[in-house]
């Protein structure tokens, strides 16, 4: 509503702007001098709004950047969870298979177990009868087969022989033992190992739910901070268009300023055509041309209005032709700037002149290659270099048709 009010003021300030020709009487000077302030005043006004949106603007632009950084680091967070996730996930497969392995190990450990107490049980139950038949007396009892001897050396022998048959069996049972333990010990390594191996299969489980809930959890934050991304941008491309109003304002305020200077103080050389001078005599690139680009700040496409001249910071600024100065001060998004009224319609603008880079006031005459100017990186602007325009009838035109 501020911004309509003060517009339509200025459009009423502009209609009741006449200029007349010939003779200036003391009483119209006056009238001049009354407009030339109130046109001021506005300007003023314009000002005050195109700076708290630009103040606004940066603002938000650095808070979209601390954003923009966060989904940035919240995207590589995320990057290294997928990673982890994968990772524990193919260390649970593999361990699901050493957990099966393991499990088919048990079962196998536990039928050589059941093989080895059978045999244990069997040798025993075998030494059992032939001790009982030792010593009982069945027909085919180990004591008749003794007492069957044709002689004592015979006696002897067949002894022996039952001895060493007996001492077999107990040797027999012995080794069948301890096979039995050697069985039962591998099987409860096997089943403590099988017990780890679920445990950490569990364990790799449990990490790999939490990954996934963090996974989640910054998935929904990405978004959230995505959507205030949007929510600035469309707020920022808001304050451009308060700028483009204010500036287009400012404009045509200067326009009348100049006029009635100009009626007031006539230039003494008009520009009637010819080529324009380089505002910068060495040392500089060009950087970007006149017409559509990215913009360095927004990243949107823009129309640029000029030509950027990249130079050191503090490198001299020169009056491309005679003129009066119509602006020199902080204006906009051009920052620290100057606009020379050099006649017919033709103006040239500097922007982003460094702090303190001003050196000519508004209604100064000067001549083309007067230094006016130092380069600098105020405004909107990515580092220090020379905005340039050339407007004809208040419209930027391309510069590089004027310049030699």
């Amino acid at each position: 509503m501020k911004r309509m009010v003060l517009y339509l003021t200025s459009i009423a300030l502009l209609a009741t702007i006449i200029v007349g020709a010939g003779s200036i009487s003391a009483s119209k000077l006056s009238k001049i001098e009354q407009d030339i302030k109130a046109a001021n005043e506005q300007i003023r006004a314009a000002e005050k709004i195109a700076a708290a949106a630009a103040v606004e603007a940066q603002q938000a632009e650095q808070e979209k950047a601390t954003i923009t950084n966060k989904v940035v680091n919240l995207e590589l967070e995320l990057q290294n969870l997928m990673s982890e996730i994968e990772k524990v996930a193919q260390d649970k497969h593999k361990t699901e298979q050493e957990k099966s392995a393991k499990e088919e190990e048990v079962y196998i450990t536990g039928q050589e177990l059941d093989a080895a107490i059978a045999q244990v049980e069997k040798r025993d139950e075998l030494l059992q009868k032939r001790t009982r038949l030792m010593y009982s007396n069945g027909a085919v009892s180990y004591l008749d087969v003794l007492l069957s001897a044709t002689s004592f050396t015979d006696f002897l022998d067949r002894f022996d022989a039952l001895q060493i048959i007996l001492q077999s069996d107990r040797e027999a049972l012995d080794q069948y033992r301890v096979d039995q333990e050697l069985v039962e010990q591998k099987k409860i390594e096997v089943e403590e190992q099988l017990d780890q191996l679920q445990a950490l299969y569990a364990k790799l489980e449990a990490e790999q739910a939490s990954l996934i809930q963090k996974e989640a959890e910054k998935e929904t934050l990405v978004a959230a901070y995505n959507a205030q991304a949007n929510e600035l941008e469309e707020h920022i491309e808001e304050l451009e268009v308060i700028s483009e109003e204010q500036e287009q304002l400012l404009v045509g305020l200067a326009s009348e300023i100049s006029k009635l200077n100009a009626e007031k103080k006539r230039i003494s050389n008009p520009y009637s055509g010819g080529k324009l001078g380089i505002p910068i005599a060495e040392g500089y690139r060009l950087s970007s041309n006149f017409g559509v680009r990215i913009h360095p700040i927004t990243g949107v496409k823009k129309a640029h209005n000029g030509i950027d001249f990249a130079a050191k910071s503090g490198t001299s600024i020169y009056a491309a032709e005679d003129g009066i100065v119509l602006i020199s001060k902080y204006w906009s998004g051009y920052g620290n700037c100057i606009i020379i009224d050099h006649g017919n319609g033709i103006w040239t603008l500097y922007g982003h002149i460094k702090n303190g880079g001003l050196l000519v006031s508004e209604g100064d005459s000067v001549k083309r290659g007067d230094k006016i100017g130092l380069v600098g990186s105020t405004g909107n602007s990515t580092g220090p270099h020379l905005h340039f325009e050339v407007r004809k009838n208040e419209v930027p035109v391309n510069p590089s048709s004027y310049l030699k």
